[in-house]
């Protein structure tokens, strides 16, 4: 038997004190990770705060040279928004590509990044666009975000309330997908900024990370070509029935000579 309450604060300060309230509370964002977890038991919360009826946990904005989109903005509203479609059409792209339909309409940035699953769309994009995480505490720059295998910087308690994405000169994302669940099996988000490249690639290993080889190959030639002398190593990697380290490996190269092919 499930034996949680159930809260529904209307605020951020409201969902940060029940946070302190109890034994073992849980965040509930669009509930695509957490409620598979409870179905199976492998969750037992105390307590399930629903962050869904929090206004300033939504909406996406354009400032400060880049877009603001709120920790509870699904996918969907993502990839169908024009503002998001203007400034970054790249980050559009990735959330359209995300999942199925149903996925789309439910999960939300914030628990993405949250939950930092190493096959996540959403980490590449933190990464590759010089992102940064706003808490309730503080701000978290998007290299630093992500430590490790659902692991992140965040500290007990702490709630996410929105991501600023710089806006590139021209960016990309390309992925491998795992042709029933649509996760990234490889993704690679390839974004330029001045003379800056940032290649972010996720799906690969454990989490994120930046491919400094390739950045550094397509700093002094911005061509697909350009990436055929650099590769990833295949060590660290991940494996397993889908796709061996090796592969992967091979599968990052591939990724990122699509992303740049797309930046035109």
């Amino acid at each position: 038997m499930y034996a949680f309450t159930y809260h529904r604060p209307k605020s951020v300060a409201d969902a940060v004190a029940l946070l302190g309230q109890f034994e073992d509370p849980k965040l509930l964002g669009g509930g695509q990770t957490l409620l598979p977890t409870l179905k199976q038991r492998l969750a037992r919360p105390s307590d399930l705060i629903d962050l869904g009826q929090i206004p300033e946990l939504q909406g996406i904005q354009e400032e400060a040279g880049g877009l603001t989109v709120g920790a509870f903005t699904r996918h969907a509203q993502v990839a169908h928004s024009e503002t998001v479609q203007r400034v970054i059409p790249a980050l559009a792209s990735l959330a359209e590509g995300i999942g199925d339909r149903q996925v789309r309409n439910m999960g939300t940035l914030g628990g993405s990044i949250c939950n930092a699953d190493p096959s996540a769309d959403y980490p590449a994009a933190v990464v590759a666009l010089k992102a940064t995480v706003r808490t309730d505490r503080r701000e978290i720059a998007g290299d630093d975000f992500f430590t490790g295998m659902f692991e992140t910087a965040l500290e007990p308690g702490e709630i996410v309330t929105a991501v600023h994405f710089q806006t590139p000169d021209k960016a990309a994302y390309a992925k491998f997908r795992n042709p029933a669940s649509r996760y990234a099996i490889v993704g690679v988000f390839v974004a330029v900024f001045g003379n800056e490249v940032r290649v972010a690639v996720t799906g690969a290993g454990p989490s994120v990370f930046r491919a400094d080889d390739m950045e550094a190959a397509l700093a002094q030639d911005f061509r697909a070509d350009a990436l055929n002398g650099a590769s990833v190593s295949a060590d660290g990697l991940n494996a397993d029935i889908h796709a061996s380290a090796d592969y992967r490996a091979h599968l990052v190269r591939v990724m990122a000579r699509r992303a740049v092919e797309a930046c035109g």
